[in-house]
Formats: C-alpha cells, structure tokens, sequence
C-alpha cells in the first residue's frame, strides 16, 4: 500500500489515498475538500477510487464528499453513532465556519466490521471520545492505522465538543490502538504521521 497524504480544507484537515500500485485502485480516507490538485492527481495517476472512509462526522473530515461524488460513484463509510451528526450542521460544526454541511447518504459502520476494498482488508475500531462514532481503520497486512482525530503524534483529539469524551477516548486509545504492533505506522487527521511503539513511549496523555 502507498499512502499519499493532501493537506486541505480550512482546518488543515489530512485526507489520505490508499493506494493499491498493483491495481490502481485506491480508497480516499477524510475529504475535507476535493481540491483541483487532488482531483488532477488521481486522474494523471489513472487510479481507481472505491470508497470514502470517514473517521468521524466533524465537518473538515466531510466536506469534501460531494466533490467526489461528482467524479465517482462510490460508497461513502462512517461509523453508525456519527451518522446524525452528519446531517446536523450545528453538530459537525460546519455552521461555525461556512455556511453549513450535511451529507445524508452514507453507510453506516459498526466496531470490529472488516471492509475489504482496493485489494486490502480495513478493520474499524470504534475508538470514541472525540465523536460518539469516531473511529480508526487498520489494515493489518500492511501495518498502517488511519487514526482521524483520535490520535495524534504526543496528542490525542480534543474532547471539549457535544457528544466527547474524555474518559471514551482515553480508554479507545489504550484498549484497541495501544494493542497493536509498535511499528504500525499511524496516519493522523492533522500534523504528522507517527508510530504506535513512539506513542506508547511519548505521549502524555496516555501515560499510567
């Protein structure tokens, strides 16, 4: 799997390709936008998109879908607690800082449902606290965990909006990211990637 990162929408928000080299096939993870850079990329790289991962329902993780959509007809996925907070605009904060976003037509996610796309099976880890259906998608055959706004490199994602949890979050981190191998490579919704073996050592919000 090559993993390409594109920095877009008005909060720096990391929207991710997976991209299968064998196949060209691809599955793009948090549109906050579907820049034209973007969108020329992956016409000029001939890929293939198959679906759109979201992590949660907040609206720079979102608002790029409609884009998409124009392009490609293709499954949109969040997890099934954030499915509300989709088509509230109040709620995914679009209303804060546009004119306000909602998206109605994706599919819902439950925790440990395995989606096989672009040749690579992505486990979801529900993993809330940030949202009530944040979640993380793992592809353990390639030691990658896309992980939204739940874990950053030293940090994890803030808990002070309608639906958080500090104590949620905590423990999603400890239970189901903290468990994996320490060399899977962790691809954040914001800032740079990092390792789980790093943030067991590093972080300060998940020290004992």
């Amino acid at each position: 799997m090559r993993v390409e990162k594109f920095v877009t929408g008005i909060i720096s928000t990391n929207c991710y390709l997976a991209v299968n080299e064998d196949t060209k096939q691809a599955v793009v993870v948090d549109p906050a936008a579907a820049p034209a850079r973007l969108m020329d990329h992956i016409r000029e790289e001939g890929l293939k998109i198959e679906a759109i991962l979201l992590t949660h329902g907040h609206f720079d993780h979102i608002m790029g879908i409609d884009g998409f959509l124009k392009e490609y007809s293709v499954p949109v996925y969040v997890h099934e607690d954030d499915l509300k907070m989709m088509e509230d605009p109040q709620w995914n904060q679009s209303a804060i800082y546009t004119a306000g976003y909602t998206f109605a037509g994706a599919a819902p996610l439950r925790d440990g449902q395995t989606l096989s796309l672009a040749g690579y099976d992505f486990q979801v880890l529900h993993t809330p606290g940030h949202t009530p259906g944040g979640c993380c998608y793992y592809v353990k055959s390639e030691g990658v965990l896309f992980s939204g706004d739940t874990l950053f490199q030293r940090s994890v994602g803030r808990t002070d909006f309608e639906g958080s949890s500090t104590k949620d979050l905590i423990r999603g981190i400890k239970e189901k990211l903290m468990v994996l191998p320490d060399d899977t490579h962790v691809y954040p919704g914001h800032m740079g990637e990092t390792l789980i073996g790093y943030e067991k050592r590093e972080n300060p919000f998940i020290q004992e």
